[in-house]
């Protein structure tokens, strides 16, 4: 009899630490969801162009890396209810950098002054910036932060807000250069975003 008490005692206790409260399942989740942003390296697509001794860079960063940025709790359902709400938007990083780091907002540059140059990435690149739809639409950008650095970094950087595009359109982002003078430069995005 107290044997088998002992092997019901086993069973029930391998039965218990077996099974998986809601909570670890939601772990488990969230873990499968962390590990598929980080293998996957968030599938940013990067592109450079070298004009004039200045490195344009462009990389379409995928919306989930922001919405998981703010998200910090990674709840997969919410991620995914705020994603399918702004599938059809783009978020670009431009980044302009001299090959010999120099500051690249001064007037030998820009043809204006540093002020303005400033004031410039602040509140007009913007208007500079189109998307080019794999479908032939033409997106003009809807937002551009500037990330100011106070000349601590060798570059600038902006990001760049686009709307109403298809998921699963292609884009190419035509940047017309009024900044620098270097006329248009097209960065052709050709893959897709990454889908979860």
């Amino acid at each position: 009899m107290k044997n088998l008490l002992w092997i019901v005692c086993i069973i029930f206790l391998s039965v218990i630490s077996c099974s998986k409260s809601p909570k670890e399942n939601l772990i488990t989740e969230d873990y499968k969801f962390f590990n598929l942003a980080v293998d996957d390296g968030w599938k940013s697509k990067r592109i450079n162009q070298y004009i004039n001794n200045i490195n344009y860079t462009a990389t379409e960063v995928p919306l989930h890396y922001y919405i998981l940025k703010d998200n910090q709790n990674f709840e997969p359902k919410k991620v995914d209810s705020i994603f399918k709400l702004h599938k059809n938007e783009r978020i670009v990083e431009i980044e302009f950098s001299h090959d010999e780091e120099k500051e690249l907002l001064l007037k030998n540059f820009t043809n204006m002054s540093y002020d303005k140059a400033v004031e410039y990435m602040a509140f007009k690149i913007q208007k500079d910036f189109k998307v080019i739809t794999s479908s032939k639409d033409t997106i003009v950008c809807s937002g551009a932060l500037f990330e100011r650095n106070f000349k601590v970094a060798p570059f600038k950087r902006a990001l760049l807000y686009f709307g109403n595009i298809p998921e699963t359109d292609n884009i190419q982002l035509l940047y017309n250069d009024q900044l620098f003078g270097n006329g248009i430069i097209k960065f052709n995005f050709k893959s897709t975003p990454l889908k979860l």
